[in-house]
């Protein structure tokens, strides 16, 4: 029976990319020894770190206005690092659609001010708030959003551009390579790579050059863009088996034709699971159709019990980790990039069936 891990992170990873790293674990390229054994400085992992930038350049279309760095703590340690190094004691604005945006937002109080231009949170992050109703600070420091929702559901369908000169700053963690978008558009992008891009232990960041001369010198060295930015991500040793697998899922990326096809087959999965969704009087979706997430997709049987009952046979079918995050409950089915129409279909099926049976 096949299992479809429908976790929202660390989430599953293609299978070619997993046999690929099963298959050099233990004998990277004839070293003698695994990826994980060896040193950052040497001949076989630098050009590993070459390859995962150059993969990320190519498939994001990234122009050499930009660095990208590989950066130790995840998604929030950057809800600090942002702030830390551009904020200098102005006024950011944040858009808060969710937890993570939430968090984020708090943690830049720590260095300044920040002015709340929008918020769902009323509503239960049902939705995300339209651009126009924005209360936005003029020649704010930039703006932040959450692009993707991973607790709430909802995601930036179109994305937003900031006011002239004001960097847009995005958490792209949940849809981070997902579809096509111009990161012209942005001042700095960062990414926890355990949803999309790989697994725990690594964040990206895709910083405007420009940017990296905000940063005060009383910043600490490994807290500081520019430390990464100069030393090719090797100022100390870094997370090397994440960016190992960071290289192999966009290696794999570019043999199934880049972003662009990906979100041919993202837009497909969501349309065709929502479809489904939205046919039925037995499960509810909480969130605007306009703001639905691609990436996660949360929904509600008619009661709490039934929630708890269409996980637990859900996982005994071999679809896995279908409960919704603690903080809000009912079910969540995160289908990022690795997961296959298959497990979608699946998924369907399974949810006819107990719709059959609990109806």
């Amino acid at each position: 029976m096949p299992i479809y891990n429908f976790s929202a992170g660390p989430a599953r990873l293609p299978k070619e990319v997993m046999e690929k790293a099963q298959s050099e674990f233990c004998n990277y390229q004839n070293s003698g020894s695994g990826i994980l054994e060896l040193s950052h400085r040497g001949k076989y992992f630098a050009p590993v770190m070459e390859r995962a930038e150059q993969n990320v350049r190519e498939l994001m279309n990234i122009s050499d206005d930009y660095a990208v760095c590989f950066v130790q703590g995840g998604a929030s340690m950057q809800f600090a690092m942002v702030p830390m190094n551009l904020l200098n004691g102005g006024t950011a604005d944040y858009v808060d659609t969710g937890v993570w945006s939430a968090k984020a937002a708090k943690e830049a109080k720590l260095f300044g001010n920040v002015n709340l231009a929008a918020s769902s949170k009323e509503s239960k992050y049902d939705h995300i708030p339209a651009q126009a109703e924005w209360k936005l600070t003029p020649g704010a420091a930039y703006m932040h959003i959450t692009s993707n929702n991973t607790v709430a559901g909802s995601q930036y369908r179109v994305l937003p551009k900031a006011p002239a000169g004001v960097p847009l700053i995005a958490d792209m963690s949940s849809d981070i390579m997902s579809r096509v978008f111009d990161v012209n558009d942005f001042g700095l992008i960062y990414a926890g790579a355990q949803k999309n891009l790989g697994p725990s232990g690594v964040a990206l960041v895709i910083i405007r050059r420009d940017l990296l001369e905000r940063t005060s010198d009383r910043v600490p060295t490994m807290l500081k863009y520019s430390t990464y930015s100069e030393n090719a991500s090797m100022f100390n040793t870094p997370p090397t088996f994440a960016v190992y697998m960071l290289a192999l899922v966009t290696d794999h990326f570019k043999t199934m034709g880049g972003i662009a096809e990906i979100e041919k087959l993202n837009d497909a999965k969501a349309a065709k699971l929502y479809g489904y969704l939205d046919s039925t009087d037995f499960f509810r979706t909480p969130v605007a159709k306009a703001d639905r997430s691609h990436m996660n997709v949360v929904f509600r049987t008619p009661s709490d019990e039934l929630d708890a009952k269409f996980v637990k046979e859900a996982t005994a079918a071999g679809l896995t980790d279908l409960k919704g995050h603690r903080l809000v409950g009912g079910c969540r089915a995160s289908i990022y990039n690795a997961m296959p129409m298959a497990g979608v279909d699946a998924l369907i099926d399974f949810m006819k069936e107990f719709v059959r049976l609990n109806g």
